[in-house]
């Protein structure tokens, strides 16, 4: 199986080392990203969890984007989730990027903490 490790120089910069994603066979693995602004990976964006729900859906558009792909393609999402009482409000923003009535499958777990402070995380996995 031929298998793609794929960074973009028009992605957000990556906060540790690993690909912005993986093409193998008919699916696209997007690395989850964080809340950081595009050309910074340690400074968070300012804002509360919509902000940084934002933040995060628009850095998964950038890699969606730079593989050739959008958010109607997402077939499954995991979140990260530091307080689970930010839920309602990360899925209004996380909601907004999808057609409606055409969401992924989803799993958000609760987490302990994330990289350079993040209240989430989101990671994807696309067809291609």
């Amino acid at each position: 199986m031929n298998i793609e490790h794929l960074v973009f120089s028009d992605a957000p910069e990556r906060v540790g080392p690993f690909s912005h994603a993986v093409r193998a066979r008919d699916f696209l693995f997007v690395t989850g990203q964080m809340p950081t602004l595009k050309d910074d990976p340690a400074r968070l964006v300012d804002g509360g969890i919509e902000a940084q729900t934002r933040q995060v859906m628009e850095n998964l558009a950038d890699v969606l984007a730079a593989a050739g792909t959008g958010f109607d393609r997402v077939t499954f999402a995991r979140v990260y989730l530091v307080n689970f009482q930010d839920f309602d409000r990360m899925n209004a923003v996380y909601s907004s990027y999808f057609e409606p009535g055409k969401l992924p499958a989803r799993t958000c777990i609760g987490v302990t903490g994330l990289a350079v402070g993040a209240s989430v995380e989101i990671d994807l996995v696309a067809a291609v």
